[in-house]
């Protein structure tokens, strides 16, 4: 039986506008602001914030998929998701939330609990049974393009054709979603910046962010403060690499792309309210 948990989980002007999704990480060890929201106040204050200032979906996760990260299992991941996703739904009940798991018992949960998206850095490689989850709560998915997981996606980023084949991937995971009867309707493709690629693969991939668009579904991208930006800026901190978001952001605006995954809301929905106005008039 279908279990439709949200009449409209869709952001106000979706794909008439560069989306904003916020980044919330109830982590301690995430790249850029991991052990920073370490409390139900701070939590709320965040998302008030990115309320305040422009925020379409927000990203709620509880598993660092950052290289290198260690995974902590579905139990940990809900005790730590759980409670915040009550609290901010009972605070905030129209707000839209995405959960970053690749964990089909996290994103079953979180959708019993009010949640809105599933956006899952693996596609629905790792857990095949997250795509079962999906279907029945006919939800919003986000299909990443990604290799391999935490501990060796680095030393999986050998193409011999980088394009070609992150879209022959996608496009798998696209067909194995279908298969399962979720809908087109609720697929959104992200090829997966940072994810198995180095800074020159990172860049062809935003150079080329027209490839994705033959899927005829809507395109997510999350660049925000990653390596391949610290590395172009000779930036050792995360948290001091939002001016280059900053420019992946209107790169994504004259691409006409759907929704940007960033940390910085604020900086972000005003260059973008700019640059939309430049580019998709």
């Amino acid at each position: 039986m279908q279990i439709i948990n949200n009449k409209n989980p869709w952001p106000k002007g979706w794909r008439k506008k560069t989306s904003i999704m916020g980044v919330i990480n109830l982590t301690p060890d995430s790249f850029s602001d991991g052990g920073d929201l370490n409390s139900s106040k701070k939590i709320l204050d965040q998302v008030n914030h990115f309320l305040c200032n422009g925020v379409d979906v927000i990203d709620l996760g509880a598993q660092s998929t950052r290289p290198g990260a260690e995974e902590v299992g579905s139990n940990i991941e809900i005790k730590r998701l759980i409670p915040y996703l009550k609290l901010i739904k009972s605070e905030y009940p129209d707000v839209l939330i995405s959960i970053d798991t690749f964990n089909s018992e996290v994103a079953y949960e979180a959708l019993l609990n009010g949640a809105n998206w599933i956006n899952d850095v693996t596609g629905g490689r790792r857990d095949k049974e997250m795509l079962d989850v999906v279907s029945n709560f006919n939800c919003p998915f986000v299909i990443t393009h990604s290799r391999g997981n935490s501990q060796n996606m680095n030393k999986l980023s050998k193409y011999d054709n980088l394009l070609s084949e992150v879209k022959l991937s996608l496009e798998t995971l696209i067909k194995n979603a279908l298969e399962k009867n979720i809908s087109k309707e609720n697929i959104i493709v992200d090829p997966g910046i940072g994810f198995s690629k180095n800074i020159n693969q990172n860049l062809e991939i935003l150079r080329n962010l027209n490839v994705f668009k033959n899927f005829d579904l809507p395109i997510l991208i999350g660049a925000s403060r990653k390596r391949f930006i610290g590395e172009i800026l000779n930036e050792i901190s995360p948290k001091e690499r939002d001016i280059g978001t900053l420019a992946v952001s209107c790169l994504c605006s004259h691409f006409n792309i759907d929704i940007v995954r960033v940390h910085n809301v604020k900086m972000n929905y005003q260059i973008i309210k700019v640059a939309d106005r430049i580019y998709r008039r």
